[in-house]
């Protein structure tokens, strides 16, 4: 709990955004009792209002984004409906991502297997989706690209991404365990999802100011890129 205050990234009366750890889950449920949210209220147990605007998957790390009154989660939900908020995304991904591929478009199909698990797969029977890229840097044997969804669908980015063909690092559902051991061999010691919401950027519903959040990445991703930047 002592750890969620240190890393709160902006705070005022209407929004608090926080960088999210891997590993944390927004909110209970799912056999977790406790998560992100829970946390943050007893955090702040004077706090009368503290609602999530949006999720990142547990494994997620980076920009989360919560209301502290009510009028603020409508106005940030309503920016949410009407594609007025941009998250952008870092993700590390198998192989050499094409330059040309700036956007993939592929409808996405949710189904809960018996165990309770959500998995994502693309489907013309799905719902209409779109995430943005761009290639931010390459290495030998992959590729960090920027992804910004257009839609809001459950695993979007990590099923797009395997869907043309580059799934992400230590992606437990969508990834590729040779890839896994590539990056573990090349001693990046990468041992967790390699996708972060790296920057959101939205009207504040107090002062209807633009504002963009940076959040910064944690050691291990650090670690794992300052790795495959060195000469083979």
């Amino acid at each position: 709990m002592a750890a969620l205050a240190d890393v709160i990234l902006y705070e005022d009366d209407h929004i608090l955004v926080l960088n999210k750890p891997s590993g944390t889950a927004v909110h209970g449920g799912s056999g977790l009792s406790f998560g992100v949210i829970e946390g943050l209220r007893a955090l702040r147990p004077e706090a009368r209002f503290l609602e999530l605007v949006h999720r990142l998957d547990r494994d997620t790390s980076g920009v989360l984004l919560v209301a502290k009154k009510r009028s603020a989660l409508r106005s940030l939900h309503e920016q949410l409906r009407e594609k007025g908020m941009q998250k952008d995304y870092l993700a590390l991904v198998r192989g050499q991502w094409q330059s040309h591929v700036r956007s993939v478009q592929a409808p996405l199909l949710k189904n809960i297997l018996q165990s309770g698990e959500r998995i994502v797969r693309v489907s013309q029977e799905g719902k209409p989706s779109e995430t943005r890229f761009k290639v931010e840097e390459r290495y030998a044997f992959a590729t960090l690209v920027r992804c910004s969804p257009v839609t809001g669908r459950t695993h979007q980015i990590r099923v797009h991404t395997q869907y043309a063909g580059h799934p992400i690092a230590f992606d437990d559902r969508y990834g590729d365990r040779e890839f896994d051991q590539q990056l573990t061999e090349a001693g990046t010691g990468l041992k967790r999802l390699f996708l972060h919401a790296a920057a959101l950027k939205f009207t504040h519903p107090g002062t209807g100011e633009v504002m963009r959040i940076d959040a910064p990445m944690d050691e291990s991703l650090k670690r794992c890129l300052q790795m495959l930047r060195k000469p083979v």
